[in-house]
């Protein structure tokens, strides 16, 4: 059985399964949760005294899961810049202390935020489920014994590359009941595996030519542009506005937040308060 063990600060693999910002991170019990991205199952155990049990190799780790978690950014610091005289943000990142901007799989990130325009987390994800299902590839589970426990399904699938989706029809895709966003789906595919919009070539692009580019999405607006930025691309400077962010935008910051007061990191503040605001309040 594989298992990396780390010590890790200022995080909390249960409220990031929580947060709203991704759709295949589940909590399994009090200490454990799963996960699949980039293909790959993973399992978590919180050992305590912020050291966590990961199932899988040191390389795997250091090579995917490193990045995905965001290891490397000071999240300390981050809290610690929030203005003290702000005192709803200051709550929310108490309450969320943990939740880090996990850095999906961009072409993943994209169809999953177009499946989310108007819709619920739940429905959201057995969206994505349902489409992996279709066209992804099962994924063989490692070996677990403790301190992990047995995952929450038999059965795993990797979310469909552009490639494997090229030959998804529309009746196909709207079965998995995302409505009148298949057609948005469909778009999406025929720009990507087409090499109208190409991925790593978007990656270079500063974050006003890559909002432009995303918003050339056919079914693509303001707040799934900056999803996809934020979430995908790891542009920690977008601030996406939905329901719930603009509930906590007018009710505690009369109409308008400052991001200018965060450059860089305004996307971790809100956040900390979308989670905040769901769970907390």
């Amino acid at each position: 059985m594989n298992c990396t063990v780390r010590q890790i600060p200022c995080f909390s693999p249960s409220r990031n399964a929580l947060s709203g910002q991704v759709f295949r991170f589940h909590v399994i019990d009090g200490t454990h949760t799963e996960l699949v991205a980039f293909g790959k199952y993973l399992q978590i155990a919180e050992l305590g005294d912020d050291t966590y049990a990961f199932s899988c190799t040191d390389e795997e780790f250091e090579a995917v899961w490193r990045g995905y978690f965001d290891m490397d950014r000071d999240y300390a610091g981050i809290i610690a810049s929030i203005d003290p005289s702000d005192v709803y943000l200051t709550d929310a990142a108490a309450f969320g202390y943990g939740i880090r901007i996990l850095k999906q799989d961009v072409w993943e990130t994209m169809i999953s935020y177009i499946i989310s325009q108007r819709r619920s987390i739940p429905s959201i994800t057995t969206s994505v489920d349902r489409i992996s299902k279709l066209y992804g590839r099962r994924i063989a589970l490692p070996s677990l014994d403790e301190p992990f426990v047995k995952p929450l399904s038999d059965e795993y699938y990797s979310f469909p590359t552009v490639e494997e989706l090229r030959t998804a029809t529309l009746e196909d895709i709207t079965s998995t009941g995302v409505g009148y966003r298949a057609e948005y789906i469909m778009s999406a595919i025929d720009d990507v595996s087409s090499g109208k919009l190409d991925i790593d070539m978007m990656r270079s692009r500063s974050d006003d030519e890559l909002y432009a580019l995303l918003l050339g999405m056919h079914g693509v607006g303001a707040k799934v542009a900056n999803c996809i930025m934020l979430y995908g691309f790891g542009r920690c400077g977008r601030f996406p506005i939905d329901v719930w962010m603009q509930r906590i935008v007018d009710g505690h910051y009369n109409g308008s937040f400052d991001v200018d007061k965060y450059p860089g990191t305004c996307g971790i503040m809100q956040q900390f308060m979308f989670y905040y605001e769901r769970n907390g309040q």
